[in-house]
């Protein structure tokens, strides 16, 4: 029962000095001005920047919080937030401005609690990634908005249906037991995809995110992995799965941080729909292919759940306020989410770090990889409407300084984890593994570092007088992912 009472004690941490929020609906021009005001109150925590552009041009922004904002810091986790999705499911973008406005203004307050979570967490907010469809939704606005109107982008396609499939790929895959992490995107995924969609994949490419949460609208629960049934063959539209991940457990507690933590959630009861603790498993709700929540758990390190958090999908101006504070803690206890579990990184002999190393956790079958040299895919080239020339003299700095990321050759890992005693494995190509046991307590994560032995190849002593040379090559040891070996239990 403990851990429910943290959500009241945090909520009682941020009630000194609330800041003094609008609570309007902010079209795409207005938005971008919210995000710039942030920026220039809080210029020394912040930065904004671009992911890419939707369909009919408007830029993917990205609000960045970090006390080195465009830096990776060696072993501090990344965390991102994404809202408007589906571009008439308003609430979550208004949320992320408000979380945005809130986290700026409680820094330069000097409260300890976003101060430390500035100071330890590099967070990216997108509060729209389908601009097009908002328009097109706001043009109608709440009182006459159709459920599907302005849902899709400009090319009328729906975004959460819109990523490589991974799911069917892992599972046909695992009667020969394929791998359900990292897996690699089919040859012509590219020409599959939409814009938006694209320049997501692009993102969470170039950064090592460890926790994030995609933001909807039209009920009220927190969804989790695997959104998609394994089971298809029998599926009709109302036939449910519960599909879980190895990591089903976890995702239980990350759904409940946040349904506990929210106004009214976890009582189940909502929109004439009944959830246990307000989650469910996606797949047990319905079963949905091409989604952005298990794509993340599938291809990236990154731990994604889908919050649908209104009944009405563009609910009113004066609705807001009361959303906000139904919201607020929980917003907040779920980034504080992403310090559990282990963390560390993975090096050689001479303390280099090593990318892309495997972190195995036995009885967990899904790995993680170690982050390294992260160049930044959403340096693109600023094309100056009139809007952006409003902001030019002003901003100009921040929308072209740090452009890229670079974290070297870090060779750090982030593994959420729940409280346990876990056996864990560091693999790397070229280098012998190393196998540790560490407790993982309730608290902050666990520090566990690897330094890796590199493979000795030995030579077969040359005969004289031949003539021939032994290849090397086919006697060094290839280190194979567990997730990826025969026969391993999935």
């Amino acid at each position: 029962m403990s851990q429910w009472l943290r959500p009241l004690l945090g909520a009682l941490l941020l009630l000194d000095g609330v800041a003094a929020l609008s609570f309007l609906h902010h079209r795409y021009e207005e938005m971008v001005q919210a995000l710039f005001r942030v920026q220039s109150q809080c210029p020394y925590v912040t930065r904004i920047y671009s992911i890419g552009r939707s369909v009919e041009g408007r830029h993917l922004y990205v609000l960045e919080f970090s006390d080195y904002p465009g830096i990776h810091e060696a072993l501090e986790p990344e965390f991102k937030y994404v809202g408007n999705m589906h571009g008439n499911e308003v609430l979550g973008r208004e949320l992320l401005l408000q979380l945005s406005e809130f986290l700026c203004e409680e820094y330069r307050r000097g409260n300890e609690r976003i101060t430390h979570l500035i100071h330890n967490t590099r967070i990216h907010i997108m509060p729209s990634m389908n601009p097009d469809g908002y328009e097109v939704a706001a043009k109608q606005g709440p009182d006459s908005n159709g459920y599907l109107t302005g849902r899709n982008n400009a090319n009328g396609v729906d975004l959460n249906r819109n990523f490589p499939d991974l799911n069917t790929f892992m599972y046909y895959s695992g009667e020969i037991s394929g791998p359900n992490h990292h897996i690699p995107l089919p040859d012509n995924w590219k020409s599959q995809v939409e814009p938006e969609t694209l320049a997501v994949i692009q993102w969470i490419s170039s950064y090592n995110f460890v926790l994030s949460a995609n933001l909807h609208g039209g009920a009220v629960v927190a969804n989790y992995p695997y959104d998609k049934s394994q089971d298809q063959r029998f599926r009709s539209h109302r036939r449910t799965v519960n599909t879980p991940t190895p990591d089903d457990k976890l995702f239980q507690k990350l759904a409940k941080t946040y349904s506990y933590a929210h106004g009214w959630m976890h009582r189940g009861w909502n929109c004439g729909d009944y959830f246990a603790d307000g989650i469910t498993n996606g797949a047990s709700w319905y079963s949905l292919s091409k989604g952005m929540q298990d794509f993340n758990y599938l291809y990236t390190n990154c731990f994604e759940i889908t919050l649908e958090l209104s009944c009405n999908k563009f609910p009113p101006e004066e609705d807001l306020e009361r959303q906000w504070m139904a919201n607020r803690e929980a917003l907040v206890a779920f980034i504080e989410e992403v310090h559990q579990g282990i963390k560390g990184i993975v090096s050689d002999e001479n303390n280099n770090g090593i990318a892309g190393a495997v972190i195995s956790v036995q009885g967990i079958s899904h790995d993680i990889t170690s982050g390294g040299l992260f160049v930044s895919l959403h340096a693109v080239s600023f094309g100056y409407s009139l809007l952006d020339a409003l902001w030019t003299d002003l901003y100009s700095v921040a929308l072209t300084r740090h452009h890229t990321q670079s974290t070297g050759d870090m060779g750090d890992y982030f593994r959420l984890l729940l409280p346990g005693t876990y056996t864990v494995t560091a693999f790397a190509e070229g280098y012998q593994p190393q196998m540790v046991t560490t407790t993982v307590g309730p608290g902050v994560p666990s520090l566990v570092h690897f330094q890796l032995k590199q493979d000795v190849v030995r030579k077969p002593p040359e005969r004289k007088g031949s003539g021939t040379r032994t290849n090397n090559k086919a006697l060094q040891k290839k280190v194979v992912p567990r997730a990826t070996r025969r026969g391993t239990q999935r």
